[in-house]
């Protein structure tokens, strides 16, 4: 079921996440969030979507930034519940748009390499290595669950102009 992206500047997005609790995880419920999520996010079309997105104050995203092969995109997707990083390192700016922020890119500082842990689709503990791309959707992911959105970069004037183009509906938030 297609699901409804919150937007900036709903009250929403700064809340922080809460962990999900293991029994959580085996549920029909949340297995049918997560399917939720990821045809949500490969309808926007996006690369990744964390869960308060969406509305539920969860710690979960979902993730496939898939891998080109000629004209195909093969599927790569992941699950990524109650993650944490252990390991950062690096630097790299990274242009960065958002589901929540419609029209908006922002240069981003970000950790060229990062490591995760956290549990998968079926509450298994795993760690991931990541560089570039998939560290910084990690990041950015994270960040949605600490309630921190790309527009926090922007000088107080951007934000301003962003705000009131929304408010005079040129950008769609719906």
């Amino acid at each position: 079921m297609l699901l409804e992206i919150v937007k900036f500047p709903d009250p929403l997005l700064r809340q922080v996440s809460q962990s999900v609790e293991v029994e959580e995880i085996h549920s029909k419920e949340f297995q049918s969030l997560l399917e939720n999520m990821f045809e949500t996010m490969y309808t926007a079309p996006g690369i990744g979507l964390a869960a308060v997105q969406i509305g539920v104050l969860k710690r979960v995203m979902v993730l496939d930034l898939g891998i080109e092969e000629g004209e195909v995109i093969e599927r790569e997707p992941r699950v990524i519940i109650n993650p944490q990083f252990t390991q950062q390192e690096g630097s790299i700016i990274w242009e960065e748009g958002c589901l929540s922020c419609p029209e908006l890119v922002v240069p981003m500082k970000r950790f060229q390499k990062i490591s995760v842990e956290g549990l998968d689709q079926e509450a298994k503990p795993f760690s991931l290595q990541a560089e570039d791309l998939l560290a910084v959707a990690l990041q950015h992911e994270i960040d949605h669950m600490d309630g921190k959105l790309i527009i926090d970069q922007l000088s107080h004037l951007k934000r301003s102009r962003y705000k009131d183009k929304i408010q005079k509906g040129k950008i769609a938030i719906r």
